[in-house]
């Protein structure tokens, strides 16, 4: 069985878990301009999908922090938190 749940700390940047619904640019790859260069932002869209299937997976509570030494854990109570 293949496990389709996006890895929020797979990445350089938790958003990157998801494809791009603008540019369509797969999960690991940064969005591209129009042009074809690279974009300074990743898009608006793909920001909100994943937030979406992040909260879906993790819950509303949930967030995701970066480690002091590199990369990125999700903590279940994070929001609840504060």
């Amino acid at each position: 069985m293949v496990n389709d749940m996006p890895d929020f700390t797979a990445h350089a940047h938790p958003v990157l878990a998801v494809r791009c619904p603008e540019c369509g640019k797969a999960p690991g790859i940064w969005c591209r301009r129009p042009s074809g260069h690279r974009a300074s932002e990743l898009h608006a869209g793909r920001k909100a999908e994943a937030d979406r299937i992040f909260i879906d997976q993790h819950g509303e509570t949930a967030s995701i922090e970066r480690l002091p030494a590199g990369g990125w854990i999700i903590d279940p109570r994070g929001r609840s938190r504060d």
